[in-house]
C-alpha cells in the first residue's frame, strides 16, 4: 500500500468558512495527539512503524512531510528515496501512511500544529522505529 492524500476542502459564504473532508473514514483511529515543533528548522526525522498506520492532518500552518517505505527494519537500505508530500490547514487533506513507512515531518511556518492519528493504542504494541535524521543520503 503506498502513502495517498484524502483531499479536504473548503466552502466559504457571507457567514465565514466551513473547512472539511468527507471522504476520510475514522473507523481504524484509536488515538490522536498533536505535533507542533518549536520553530521551522526542527526536523522530527526518521521514525516510523512496521505495523502501524498513521494519518496526518495540518490544522494550523502547513508541513512538509518526507516518507520513506523500509526494505530492512534491522539495517535500511541508505539511499532509499523519499516520497514528499505538503500539508496545509487551508484544507482538510489528510496524508494517509500505511504501515512500513518513516517520517520526517518540518513545519513550515511558525507555530503550525499537526494533527496525528493511529491505529493502535499506545503500549498496546511494539513498533516503534528511529533513524539517525542523516541516515538516509538522498535527503
Amino acid at each position: 500500500m503506498e502513502p495517498t492524500i484524502i483531499k479536504g476542502d473548503i466552502y466559504s459564504d457571507n457567514r465565514g468558512n466551513l473547512t472539511f473532508n468527507n471522504n476520510f473514514d475514522l473507523s481504524s483511529i484509536k488515538r490522536i495527539y498533536f505535533i507542533e515543533n518549536k520553530n521551522t528548522s526542527i526536523i522530527r526525522a526518521w521514525q516510523g512503524h512496521k505495523i502501524e498506520q498513521r494519518w496526518f492532518s495540518a490544522v494550523i500552518g502547513s508541513f512538509k512531510i518526507l516518507l520513506i517505505k523500509i526494505d530492512n527494519w534491522e539495517s535500511p537500505t541508505r539511499n532509499l528515496n523519499p516520497q514528499e508530500f505538503i500539508l496545509s490547514s487551508k484544507t482538510l487533506d489528510i496524508l494517509h501512511v500505511p504501515k512500513g513507512y518513516v517520517s520526517n515531518i518540518q513545519a513550515l511556518e511558525e507555530s503550525s500544529k499537526l494533527l496525528v492519528m493511529a491505529d493502535y493504542l499506545l503500549g498496546k504494541i511494539k513498533d516503534e522505529y528511529k533513524y539517525p535524521q542523516n541516515y538516509f543520503e538522498n535527503v
